[in-house]
This record gives structure tokens, C-alpha cells and sequence, in this order.
């Protein structure tokens, strides 16, 4: 298991196959009545959508940090394992992405009030309807995944937010 995530971690060809497997499976539990290449067609383009948005993303870590791909994916896990290195040229290098990583979090955290806003009217809009049209049993549905999904992003965010602040202390004492 260990080296499947290792794997994942380091290979986008991987992390494509992963994508368009979920991708096509998806579709299809979505869209029974759909012809199979729909599903497939459907699941590549969800591929190519997301290995287009984590090339750019790879490729953004890598200039700030001045590493390749695989350097960046080494020290992401590293960030993850809270592990500190030794060489000053890793330091810097893992300084300069926790500096980028923090700051697009807290920037983040800006908007963050207007989205669960956002969400909340989804919510009671679906909660009205709901009530309106006599059947309350989705929308109550709705509300509680929709209120799940509020708590996870809260604690991750909370918990990425704890380990980089964590990392940028780590990496600022000198010893």
C-alpha cells in the first residue's frame, strides 16, 4: 500500500489513470441509460481537466520553489510527515513552498464567510422548495450532507493551516 501511494503521489500518469477510472465509473453510476463511450468520453474529459489543472499547479510549486515535479512531490510529503531537512538548500526550498502554501490559504480564508453563505442560501432555498412542493425528504437530505461537507472543509482547513504553521516554525529555528 505504501509504495501504491508513493506511486500516486509522484506520477501524474498515474494520478491520470486514478482520474479517468473514477471519472468513467462515476459516469456511468450517474448515467445508466448512456451508451459505455459516454461514459468513457465523459471520463476523459474529467481527466483532462484535472491533470491540466494539477500540471498547472505542479508547475506553479515548481517555480517557487525551483525544484522538478518529483522534487516538489518529495517535499510535499515531507510537509505531511513534518519532516525538517538538514540540507540549508532543502530548508530554503521547503521554506519558500510552505511561505506560498500558507499565504494562499490565508488569502483563501478571505472568502471563505461569503461562500458558506453562499451554501447557506442553497440550503434554505432547497429547505423552502422542499417544504413547499410536500416532500421535505431530500432537501433534508441535502441539508445535512450539505452541512457535512461545510464541517470537513473546516476541519482540513484547520488542520493544513496547524501543520504549515507548524513547518514555517520548524523551518525558521535554527537548530
Amino acid at each position: 500500500m505504501h509504495s501504491l501511494k508513493l506511486w500516486l503521489d509522484r506520477s501524474p500518469a498515474a494520478q491520470a489513470v486514478m482520474i479517468l477510472a473514477l471519472g468513467t465509473g462515476l459516469t456511468a453510476l450517474f448515467r445508466q441509460g448512456s451508451h459505455p463511450l459516454v461514459w468513457v468520453v465523459q471520463g476523459a474529459f474529467y481527466t483532462a481537466v484535472s491533470v491540466g489543472f494539477l500540471a498547472v499547479q505542479r508547475r506553479r510549486a515548481g517555480r517557487v520553489t525551483g525544484k522538478d515535479p518529483r522534487g516538489v512531490a518529495d517535499l510535499t510529503r515531507r510537509i505531511r510527515h513534518r519532516e525538517v531537512p538538514s540540507d540549508p538548500g532543502e530548508r530554503e526550498a521547503m521554506r519558500r513552498l510552505v511561505d506560498d502554501q500558507l499565504g494562499k490559504l490565508e488569502r483563501a480564508g478571505r472568502w471563505l464567510p461569503y461562500w458558506l453563505g453562499i451554501a447557506g442560501l442553497v440550503v434554505v432555498g432547497m429547505l423552502v422548495l422542499g417544504a413547499i412542493s410536500g416532500s421535505p425528504v431530500f432537501p433534508a437530505i441535502f441539508t445535512v450532507a450539505v452541512a457535512a461537507f461545510c464541517y470537513a472543509i473546516f476541519r482540513m482547513r484547520r488542520h493544513t493551516l496547524a501543520l504549515y504553521r507548524h513547518m514555517r516554525s520548524a523551518l525558521e529555528d535554527p537548530s
